[in-house]
């Protein structure tokens, strides 16, 4: 009667370690599901980063004519620079009466 006991409480553990292992496999249509889920948050992240890489590149843009800007605005207050210590030179020369 021992061996018949064995057995059966064999059978009953592999029926219960088959039904374990066969519940802890993932559907096909259960890992679409979470890759559908996972590649939406990809997607908008990759949004949000060409997003912020074109602000950046707008911005690039923009500073770099701020530069050119100030360096033409430089260039003009030298030139007006050398004529007002021209002007002040000349002044300086005429006496006044």
């Amino acid at each position: 009667m021992p061996t018949n006991r064995t057995a059966s409480v064999r059978l009953a553990m592999a029926l219960v370690l088959g039904g374990l292992s066969l519940s802890a496999c993932a559907t096909r249509g259960y890992v679409d599901e979470q890759i559908a889920g996972v590649n939406a948050r990809v997607d908008a992240v990759d949004a949000r980063a060409q997003d912020a890489a074109r602000r950046a590149d707008a911005a690039a843009a923009a500073a770099q004519q701020a530069a050119t800007d100030a360096q033409s605005a430089n260039q003009r207050i030298d030139q007006l620079t050398g004529r007002v210590d021209q002007l002040e030179q000349a002044r300086m020369r005429t006496p006044r009466n």
